[in-house]
């Protein structure tokens, strides 16, 4: 027994270890794997210049070679001698990319691909200026509106209303706790496809549980499980993607909405239930259950009344229910601060005053926030511009196809694979699933619903973790890719199911 208990505290030390150093060692990895893939690929000669990883532009032309004028082929060169650029684009089609001969201080340089991503550089300057002061943006204003919340005595009413189901999700809650509020708001936010609103409710939520964590540098269980049920992305109008079907010339763009409600539920089950038996949590609470009860009801019965609308009323109504929310949650914060006016008072402050008070901690959460999104960026960057991305998601569908899995299924799985790492990058290959195999193919459909159902696992790491300087984030991540896996292989079952 002695033995027993003077092993446990080293190895409990070096689990918690190797926790802390997973999320680094996995950035690492990308990093170093990437620099090395693009250095043996010059030695190989597969890269005829590496420039492009540093500083190339997403959708950019590849320099693959240079050769002198009378190198090339007698009617490229007489065309590129007539050219007023004295430039030739040679094999254009949608499918293979354009192969460009431009002739330029005696040589002539061989353009052929495109870049998949920003280099090195431009991302780490559009990290700032398209995602960063945006977001410090949005943070900003939300951050103010929060702080009316609290303030007006707001966030305290909601707490007491909800804490009940929420102490029993998160039984380290304190009872009526401001955090409940906050993520209260988030899953709203995330409910109705509302991004921008969803991270600063989000991030107070995750400041707010830091309060009570007495590791600092450990996630706390009610921070893990808030990060996976977040992640898992209950949505009821995913508006972004029904904007990009209706741009797309989808004959329903709404079609995709009920796969992608019923994938996210079944994400935040598996979420729930996943983080729940790790920590012990009481499933046959009654409460919990009657509140399970209520949000599928209610769920349910929206969609019932959104399927019985022709197809003008249900674009109407899923196109400005999100935007009404919104406003509403707004509108009800700023009318309930006028009513409380007193409580505003006794704080020694005003309306406005509580509002800016809120709104520079926002603005010193962007910046906090700001060195964690961008290592991430940056390692996503030189991973997908090295090419290892691709043999990576080109191996894997590989796989599935020898598996017997249909081409329909495989031609969409790159939007899966690349998800956790890039919102961005994965909505792109979306588009294009819809600009070469139609709107409404299945493949089409199958991807808007992986973009749907899943989050940018690491993106959303580096956030919420990196705004409250926790280190060791324990299981999260291995939990959050789980969950990814549920939805992908949920949203492949529903999608052959509707479609």
């Amino acid at each position: 027994m002695l033995i027993v208990f003077l092993f446990h505290l080293p190895f409990n030390k070096i689990i918690n270890e190797i926790r802390s150093m997973v999320l680094s060692r996995f950035w690492l990895g990308i990093f170093i794997s990437s620099i090395i893939f693009v250095l043996i690929g010059m030695i190989n000669s597969n890269n005829y210049s590496i420039d492009f990883v540093l500083n190339g532009k997403k959708t950019d032309p590849i320099l693959i070679g240079e050769v002198y004028l009378d190198k090339i082929p007698v009617f490229i060169k007489d065309s590129i001698q007539k050219a007023p650029e004295k430039t030739m684009v040679v094999n254009r089609n949608t499918k293979d990319p354009d192969t460009t001969y431009c002739f330029k201080n005696k040589t002539v340089q061989v353009y052929s691909g495109v870049q998949k991503s920003d280099g090195l550089l431009p991302t780490c300057k559009n990290t700032l200026i398209d995602i960063i002061i945006p977001l410090v943006a949005y943070l900003a204003f939300f951050c103010g509106i929060m702080q009316l919340l609290i303030d007006s005595g707001a966030s305290e009413k909601l707490a007491k209303k909800l804490s009940p189901v929420f102490m029993i999700v998160f039984p380290s809650l304190p009872k009526n706790h401001e955090s409940i509020s906050y993520m209260t708001l988030n899953f709203a936010a995330n409910f109705l496809g509302l991004d921008s609103a969803a991270t600063p409710f989000g991030l107070k939520a995750m400041q707010s549980l830091q309060e009570l964590n007495p590791e600092k540098d450990r996630a706390s269980d009610a921070q893990i499980m808030f990060m996976c049920l977040h992640a898992a992305g209950l949505t009821l109008i995913p508006t972004s993607i029904i904007g990009y079907r209706a741009a797309a010339n989808a004959s329903n763009p709404a079609d995709v909405m009920l796969p992608c409600i019923l994938t996210s539920l079944i994400g935040t089950i598996a979420a729930f239930l996943i983080v729940g038996i790790r920590q012990r949590i009481n499933f046959k609470s009654a409460a919990l259950v009657a509140g399970l009860m209520v949000l599928i009801s209610g769920i349910i019965g929206l969609l019932f009344y959104i399927n019985s609308l022709d197809l003008i009323s249900k674009n109407y109504f899923t196109g400005n229910l999100s935007a009404i929310m919104l406003l509403g949650i707004i509108g009800l914060t700023l009318i309930f601060s006028l009513f409380k006016e007193k409580e505003f008072r006794l704080k020694n402050t005003t309306v406005f005053d509580s509002f800016v008070s809120g709104a520079q901690n926002g603005l010193k959460t962007g910046v906090i926030i700001f060195p964690y999104v961008l290592g991430m960026l940056a390692a996503i960057s030189l991973f997908r511009n090295s090419g290892l991305f691709e043999i990576i998601s080109n191996g894997i569908t590989s796989l599935f196809s020898l598996m017997g899995v249909a081409s329909d299924i495989t031609s969409s799985l790159p939007v899966a694979l690349l998800r956790p790492f890039s919102s961005g990058g994965s909505r792109g290959f979306m588009i294009d699933s819809m600009n070469n195999f139609g709107p409404d193919s299945f493949t089409a459909r199958l991807s808007c619903i992986f973009q749907c159902s899943a989050e940018t696992t690491f993106y959303v790491i580096a956030v919420y973790f990196g705004a409250i300087n926790v280190k060791n984030t324990r299981y999260t991540l291995g939990t959050m890719l789980l969950v990814d896996l549920v939805c992908v292989i949920t949203a492949i079952f529903v999608a052959s199911w509707f479609f």
